[in-house]
């Protein structure tokens, strides 16, 4: 037997009656979470674009967009799957050389089962499949390091997820694999450097391109067998030897997914709750800081804090913004938190914020990158200009694993999101849906989302 062939058969084994109670809980949260999430990104100008371009060349109208609308299955998951990247406030899973956002698996799962007509039950077996798909090859195959993206293990995924959704054997299924795992392999350039609107549409490219791939599977279209084993397959060109044993998987990685508590990249959440419990604590504004000097685990200062993907102290527009710890840091003492607003064009290049971040300092600690991720380690000291400082030092916030967010504050969160483009009403069939979703078809699902106002 391949390999793809051992995780097609996990994925055709897969029932809802595998998740635990904690896990389908927690999978309602990563969804109510991720709709939040798309909803507020309606206004996105690459949002607006896709948009456009999606009615401009039409397709079956098999599938629906948030905020009305039908098109085809794979242009449906690349626009839902924007809505809920684009914000880049969706959930995240932390593996020590790969992390993710599996909420990413959404948009293409959602298009097929509204294809296939599935239930709610169906929905939440799919989504679960994708998300341990995509963490477990995050976990023992990553390929950060050797500079490809994330959304080359978000490949496997989606072909995992969406087969399920359109309830494929293990034939197809494993054609589904191959057929996604062979061409999309993308450069890790997409979140280094000069940042671009590709940093939050690569992964809805990836949903786009292997739902097509997994809709050619269903046909009968196939795929080399042995994408990740075979001779220039994805371990002899990629990731190297790796083994998972997927004839015992269960849905464990579902558990250890994060929530975002604010607006920010996601090995910045502890950091951002440190630094706005300082200034809660004893009362100083922004304009009172000297200096924050910030250390933190490695993948944090790689990604985000100034090391191996770049200068993060020029920070000219959102996609910037959202991946300067420096930025996010400043924002939020100055603001008060980190919400879309405080990645305005205007709010960016505003001189107190710009002054600020160049006056916070990121610097790894070894120890701390020996407890991620299990831990999300950082110390923090704030100097103010008078030769006071303040220290704190954070290993998760709310919403973390390992002090889970509660269903409570994750509705605050989705009204917050959803509040400028659908009223009280449509919001409470929304939430009301998620949290009765093993109840309910795929339908009736979804009709709620066409009820959200997409702005002219």
């Amino acid at each position: 037997m391949t390999i793809a062939q051992s995780l097609a058969t996990f994925v055709v084994r897969s029932s809802f009656d595998d998740l635990t109670m904690a896990e389908k809980q927690q999978l309602k949260i990563c969804i109510l979470d991720s709709l939040g999430c798309a909803i507020g990104a309606l206004d996105g100008e690459p949002i607006r674009f896709i948009r456009q371009h999606i009615f401009d060349f039409g397709g079956g109208g098999h599938s629906t967009l948030i905020g009305g609308g039908r098109t085809s299955p794979d242009r449906a998951a690349f626009y839902n799957s924007a809505l809920t990247r684009y914000l880049d406030f969706n959930d995240f899973y932390l593996a020590k050389g790969e992390s993710c956002h599996p909420s990413d698996n959404l948009g293409p799962v959602l298009a097929a089962l509204e294809y296939s007509g599935g239930d709610g039950k169906d929905l939440m077996t799919a989504l679960a499949v994708a998300y341990q798909v995509q963490a477990r090859i995050s976990d023992e195959a990553p390929v950060r390091a050797k500079g490809f993206d994330h959304t080359t293990q978000g490949s496997y995924a989606v072909a995992a997820g969406v087969s399920k959704a359109l309830r494929l054997d293990v034939k197809r299924t494993t054609n589904a694999i191959a057929l996604s795992g062979t061409p999309f392999n993308a450069l890790r350039v997409t979140r280094t450097g000069a940042l671009s609107h590709w940093k939050g549409l690569a992964y809805p490219n990836t949903a786009f391109s292997c739902t097509h791939a997994t809709f050619l599977a269903m046909r009968g279209i196939t795929g080399p067998p042995e994408v990740f084993e075979g001779n220039k397959g994805f371990m002899h060109s990629i990731a190297g030897q790796f083994h998972v044993d997927w004839a015992t998987e269960k849905f464990d990685r579902v558990n250890r997914i994060e929530v975002k508590k604010y607006n920010a990249e996601g090995h910045s959440q502890q950091t951002v709750e440190g630094v706005l419990e300082l200034q809660q604590a004893h009362g100083f504004s922004g304009s009172d800081i000297d200096k924050i000097d910030i250390e933190t685990f490695d993948v944090a200062f790689s990604i985000i804090g100034g090391g191996e993907e770049g200068d993060k102290t020029i920070v000219r527009n959102k996609e910037e913004a959202d991946h300067s710890l420096h930025y996010m840091v400043a924002v939020a003492l100055l603001d008060g938190n980190i919400m879309p607003e405080q990645y305005e064009d205007d709010r960016i290049v505003r001189p107190d914020v710009q002054d600020l971040l160049k006056r916070v300092f990121v610097q790894p600690n070894r120890s701390y990158s020996d407890r991620f991720p299990d831990e999300m380690v950082t110390l923090i000291k704030i100097t103010l200009k008078s030769g006071m400082f303040f220290v704190i030092e954070k290993t998760g916030y709310e919403g973390f694993h390992a002090s889970p967010m509660k269903w409570e504050t994750v509705v605050q969160k989705f009204k917050a999101l959803a509040n400028p483009y659908c009223d009280r009403n449509v919001q409470d069939k929304i939430i009301s849906s998620v949290k009765h979703i093993e109840t309910i078809s795929v339908k009736e699902f979804i009709f709620p989302l066409t009820q959200v106002t997409v702005p002219d």
